[in-house]
């Protein structure tokens, strides 16, 4: 999957969001009645569990752009098969379509970002970012923030109900630690890259191709920002028409938040350590 990335951007952003990369997903949502109580399942949990949690870790050391996102693809869908596997279908479909949202408006400003960059994909190249394409930026990490899950944007709906799920569901402590540690995982490797764009100082590798906003592709980014601002509770509210029961205690209830709230404090932390490219013109 990372590696199909030397794709142009909107042929990857329509294959990581919608099209060709859940099309399995989609197909195993479509059998899901023909897969009930196959020890297939079991096997598949496990994998899609690990699944997740190598991609997250290896979205932390890639300086790609687009195979970071890509990376971060492969997570969530492991975060859907795995819902898959323990039987509930409408919330792995559920998850693919605000995926779709967020994860479309993540390659756009991604593509307007290398193209800005004069077809530079490497993140060590880039920081500054915002100061040059404000209205991208805000899209970017809207959308990267959806992502992670914070609380009232599309992500969160769905990522916290499979959590939920999970946690009610009476699995093993591997399991669960392959879950809520993905989670953490994808909240750093947001705030790393949101490091290496925005807050890095300007390289000067490829200033003269520093173009405005691209103010054709910002018509359809805030249409996307808008749906991902806005899909996953109106999705929630359309699709089930019987509401989940979910009796957790508070501790449980929050820990997605928890979770959450370490990744970003970890990921401040390790950022914050200057690992990151030291501007070498500047000095």
């Amino acid at each position: 999957l990372p590696a199909a990335m030397a794709a142009p951007t909107p042929v990857s952003a329509l294959v990581h969001s919608s099209t060709l990369v859940t099309a399995g997903v989609y197909l195993l949502i479509r059998f899901n009645m023909m897969l009930v109580d196959m020890i297939f399942l079991k096997f598949l949990l496990l994998l899609s569990g690990l699944t997740m949690f190598m991609a997250g870790i290896s979205a932390n050391y890639e300086f790609d752009l687009k195979k970071i996102i890509a990376l971060s693809t492969l997570s969530q869908l492991g975060l859907m098969m795995s819902i898959l596997s323990m039987g509930m279908s409408d919330l792995a479909f559920f998850h693919l379509l605000t995926h779709a949202m967020f994860k479309a408006l993540l390659f756009m400003c991604a593509g307007v970002v290398i193209h800005m960059m004069s077809d530079i994909q490497d993140i060590r190249y880039m920081g500054g970012i915002s100061f040059y394409i404000p209205l991208t930026s805000l899209c970017l990490n809207i959308s990267n923030l959806a992502l992670c899950g914070i609380p009232f944007l599309a992500g969160f709906y769905s990522k916290d109900l499979i959590l939920e799920m999970v946690s009610m569901s009476n699995l093993n402590l591997m399991i669960f630690f392959l879950y809520y540690f993905s989670t953490g995982l994808t909240m750093f490797y947001t705030i790393r890259l949101l490091f290496y764009l925005m807050v890095n100082d300007y390289n000067l590798m490829v200033v003269y191709n520093l173009y405005e906003e691209d103010y054709v592709m910002l018509k359809s980014m805030f249409m996307l920002l808008f749906m991902s601002l806005i899909v996953g509770s109106f999705l929630s509210w359309m699709i089930f028409n019987y509401p989940y029961m979910i009796y957790l205690p508070i501790n449980m209830k929050m820990m997605v938040i928890y979770v959450m709230l370490m990744g970003l404090f970890s990921g401040y932390l390790i950022s914050n350590m200057k690992i990151y490219s030291i501007n070498k013109f500047l000095m």
